[in-house]
């Protein structure tokens, strides 16, 4: 604490990120990163960017990709907004649209970034309990509200839901904004961009960073009505007129011209956690259904927390909480077939079985 912090620096908790270790030879499966590289397209475009180009200030609208985006989502450009990370483009929302008298809500387990926005933004909130099937029932969710927001593949569960249930959540609370948070919906989900032209308090949260290898890049996009967008824009404008610098537009774009590379990189994490799932299940841990480039397994005889050490002590690296919950659970990121291998040689030993 230092007397020249602000007050509200002195209330926050900040998110705790995944572990990024400066080691080699880590199977690194904590942080949901893509385990095969972007497509080609992004390198070209990246060593195409001139050193004029660098000299001036980029886009401030990003309009040629805000064009693409849209394209592909069958959206006009007025209905979506770009800036760094999905992470970004969501503390906007916060800002532009959650903040209101009623409270926001959004499940107990869920995002652990959701609770640091509210206390930044000073925005009141109220957590939903997940079903005990860590399910998302939309009839739990107050009719009036300040907003709700919600990760669809959930997170840290990976449990999806329907469109059905999204669709319900905006019909209970048609004067409040729905965010739907799909960072990882290209994993086997559907999106609710399709809801977006028939709900105009909807708005829909993506991310380049999982099923497009770019998370080093930091590239997220909203889509909604135009009103919502507007309001992201005006506060955008308010902050920081360049967020995207001219190497992530170009990069972003080729990624999304790139539809054939960007699917298969999908079904080939899609078929690796199949096959995880199984092999998990086949050594007695319990997997909840994933829709997600990860999964929240736990073990009924062995504790999560044990489990996490070993496996470091081992150089392979997945996500455990301590939270109320799920503090016998682990999340584990999809790695190749080779990483999965690794974890799986390793949980055999830890218990017992190797």
């Amino acid at each position: 604490m230092s007397r020249y912090w602000s007050d509200v620096v002195n209330t926050l908790t900040p998110y705790l990120p995944g572990e990024q270790p400066l080691l080699d030879k880590l199977v690194k499966l904590n942080t949901n990163e893509s385990p095969y590289p972007p497509s080609p397209r992004v390198m070209e475009a990246i060593s195409a960017v001139s050193a004029d180009a660098l000299r001036l200030y980029p886009d401030p609208e990003s309009v040629a990709l805000r064009q693409a985006i849209a394209a592909r989502f069958g959206l006009q450009t007025e209905q979506v907004f770009v800036g760094n990370g999905s992470d970004e483009v969501i503390a906007l929302a916060f800002m532009a649209l959650l903040k209101h008298s009623l409270p926001l809500y959004f499940p107990d387990v869920s995002y652990s970034f959701y609770p640091v926005w509210s206390a930044m933004f000073d925005i009141a909130y109220r957590t939903i309990p997940l079903d005990q099937d860590f399910s998302i029932d939309p009839a739990a969710y107050p009719a009036e509200n300040g907003g709700i927001i919600i990760p669809n593949p959930n997170a840290p569960t990976g449990m999806l839901m329907s469109l059905d249930s999204i669709r319900a959540l905006l019909q209970r609370s048609p004067e409040s904004v729905v965010v739907i948070d799909e960072a990882y919906i290209d994993f086997g989900g559907e999106s609710a961009t399709q809801l977006i032209d028939e709900y105009d308090n909807l708005l829909v949260v993506q991310t380049l960073s999982k099923s497009r290898a770019l998370a080093g890049l930091r590239v997220g996009f909203a889509m909604g009505s135009k009103t919502l967008i507007e309001a992201l824009g005006r506060v955008k404008n308010s902050f920081n007129s360049y967020p995207l610098d001219i190497v992530a537009q170009r990069a972003a774009l080729a990624s999304i011209d790139d539809e054939h590379y960007f699917r298969n990189s999908c079904e080939r994490v899609i078929n690796t956690r199949k096959t995880l799932c199984s092999s998990m299940k086949a050594l007695g841990f319990d997997v909840l259904p994933s829709g997600a480039n990860f999964i929240l397994a736990s073990h009924p005889q062995y504790s999560a927390r044990k489990l996490f050490s070993g496996l470091r002590d081992q150089g392979i690296l997945v996500r455990y909480f301590d939270k109320p919950r799920i503090d016998n659970h682990l999340r584990i990121t999809i790695g190749t077939d080779e990483d999965n291998e690794a974890l799986l040689i390793a949980l055999r030993g830890l218990l017992g079985n190797g």
